[in-house]
């Protein structure tokens, strides 16, 4: 077996001795203005993310599910807490409530225009999940798990990401939509649609890891 590694290894130091050092021509245009221009979308970032580099992307999202699944695996086997402290005094709560409702517009914001603004479907799910956060730091633990499983959260967690894989894979595949007009709010092709699927699964997995950490261990 460790002849096929150091095989492996000689032939990835010969490829890397052999292949061309030759950089293309960038003195008439810039390297961002050419990824917007093959995007659509004024948010490089966002473009690399989710066309130059869905590759990685796909993985990102994949890791983040084996990372939720390895949370639930590892408290399985645990007992819930005996008590879980809230905050319950009025200014705490009305604090943490305004922050969440700043938290969830942010986080729409950032899915729906997260490619022609800084932003993104991370992002977006982080504010989202900050948002379910302050919620459940405030509320009752029965209360967080009861809306999470009347709104079926953790179906929609794996849905948006198997949506997002087949429509990556789509797309890798060499099928794209219009890109439309650059800076409109429906534009850049499939990238919108999967800054959406990232925020929601993002915010949804992480409200299922929080009301695992907060159901095992408590908050404080």
């Amino acid at each position: 077996m460790r002849w096929i590694y150091l095989l492996a290894g000689i032939a990835l130091g010969v490829k890397i001795l052999l292949t061309s050092n030759a950089l293309p021509d960038l003195s008439q245009v810039t390297i961002v203005e050419t990824i917007v221009r093959e995007t659509g979308i004024p948010n490089a970032v966002s473009g690399i993310i989710l066309r130059n580099r869905l590759y990685d992307t796909i993985f990102e999202v994949v890791v983040f599910t084996i990372s939720i699944l390895g949370v639930k695996y590892l408290l399985s086997t645990e007992q819930p807490a005996t008590t879980v402290y809230q905050f319950t005094d009025s200014p705490s709560i009305v604090l943490a409530r305004l922050g969440a409702t700043i938290a969830a517009l942010v986080s729409i914001e950032l899915a729906i225009r997260g490619h022609l603004s800084p932003g993104g479907g991370f992002a977006a799910g982080v504010a989202g999940g900050t948002a379910i956060g302050l919620v459940a730091i405030t509320s009752s633990t029965e209360d967080m798990d009861r809306l999470y499983q009347r709104w079926h959260a953790a179906t929609w967690e794996k849905i948006s990401a198997i949506a997002f894989i087949i429509i990556a894979a789509i797309n890798l595949s060499g099928v794209e939509l219009p890109h439309g007009e650059l800076g409109a709010l429906i534009s850049g092709g499939f990238i919108p649609l999967l800054n959406v699927l990232v925020a929601i699964k993002v915010a949804l997995g992480s409200w299922a890891v929080m009301l695992l950490f907060i159901r095992y261990r408590g908050l404080l």
